[in-house]
């Protein structure tokens, strides 16, 4: 799995919690860096900041699932825009999960669980 985020802490928090429930984690610190290793090396789901530098979680998600290679890939937004309309422009997207921040890290790990088996 890979996470992206651009904050170093939530990227630790997480690899930590996820890596100790079993996943194998990559992390990423912005959408473009993100999008590279996804090429380099197609991980079984993707999460993914909302606002992150260099591209935004919603603009990787969107190149993701117009790629054929990469339109299947599970996609779990995160990200602090809570209003309606931003959630209903994730899904609309394709996310297949969309996480308001801060949520618990157990909540993701659910959610990974969930996706990946």
């Amino acid at each position: 799995m890979l996470i992206a985020d651009d904050d170093p802490l939530i990227l630790r928090l997480l690899q930590i919690t996820l890596g100790q429930a079993g996943h194998d984690v990559s992390t990423a610190t912005d959408g473009r860096e993100a999008l590279e290793m996804i090429t380099e090396a197609l991980p079984d789901l993707v999460v993914l900041d909302g606002m992150m530098p260099e591209l935004d979680g919603l603009e990787v998600l969107r190149l993701l699932k117009a790629d054929p290679a990469t339109a299947a890939l599970p996609v779990v937004l995160m990200t602090a825009r809570s209003e309606e309309d931003d959630v209903t422009t994730g899904r609309n997207l394709g996310a297949a999960e969309y996480l308001v921040k801060p949520f618990p890290p157990a909540d993701l790990l659910a959610i990974v669980d969930r996706l990946s088996g």
